[in-house]
């Protein structure tokens, strides 16, 4: 039996609707005992907020262990670079409790990073203190590249890639981005679940971050149509995932 690590926002739900056929797959990753993990570049919400909504979406039986997110990984990067150091945050409560877990203060002064995060509240006087920060030397980490995210009615709404582009634009320096399709946050899934590359199989729908993150880590890859990505899209990109499906309904673990 392959693992699997599947990518959340388009693949199980769009906002805050359950794409259809998502619950099934769900229950029948548990009710095979498939190892599996839902790992997913949003940096807002912590793996106890994803369990909830996910209970509120009518999907039982899962635990915090199932869920791996981008501001989880930018702590655990982090904290390998420097520990117990002060950043200056962009973004909202998950990023900032992830901080606190590995000893991080929040500082505006003087801090030794500035962490940027997806938030609707961004604004000017956060991008001039960002860039005032970075000048001074603190060092320019973003949680994920997404440009934009699916929204419930279908339109695609603005995510951290602007707000990163903005600062990166007014500084000239480049952030380190931690999540998908980085081979940090790829490794440290896999480790979590104790998967192999050859026996994983990566499934999102974004070619750009989920399947290129699969394809770098050496798992197999299922992009599905259910997200940002339409199937006339794909003759854009230089690579190509091992499986397209129109949604995880017509996945069968037992046959990747």
């Amino acid at each position: 039996m392959v693992s699997i690590i599947s990518d959340m926002d388009g693949v199980i739900y769009r906002g805050n609707n359950l794409i259809d056929g998502a619950k099934d797959f769900v229950n029948m990753l548990l009710e095979k005992n498939v190892s599996f993990l839902f790992l997913t570049n949003n940096a807002e919400q912590t793996p106890i907020d994803l369990k909830r909504k996910l209970e509120s979406l009518g999907i039982d039986g899962l635990e915090e262990k199932h869920f791996f997110t981008a501001a989880q990984a930018t702590a655990k990067f982090i904290k390998t670079q420097q520990e117990n150091g002060s950043a200056y945050v962009i973004g909202t409560g998950g990023l900032v409790s992830e901080l606190y877990n590995i000893g991080y203060s929040i500082n505006d002064v003087n801090p030794d990073y500035v962490v940027v995060g997806k938030t609707s509240a961004f604004n000017f006087d956060m991008l001039k203190k960002a860039v005032s920060l970075i000048n001074k030397g603190a060092r320019f980490i973003g949680c994920n590249p997404d440009i934009t995210d699916p929204a419930p009615d279908g339109e695609l709404i603005p995510a951290v890639g602007p707000i990163l582009a903005a600062i990166e634009t007014a500084t000239g320096k480049k952030p380190y981005i931690v999540g998908k399709p980085n081979p940090i946050m790829m490794s440290i899934a896999k480790n979590k679940i104790n998967a192999h590359s050859e026996n994983t199989v990566m499934i999102g729908d974004r070619m750009d971050t989920d399947i290129l993150g699969g394809l770098g880590a050496g798992m197999r890859t299922c992009l599905v149509l259910s997200g940002v990505t339409k199937m006339e899209m794909l003759k854009e990109f230089p690579y190509k995932p091992n499986y397209v499906f129109n949604s995880v309904a017509e996945i069968d673990v037992e046959k990747l």
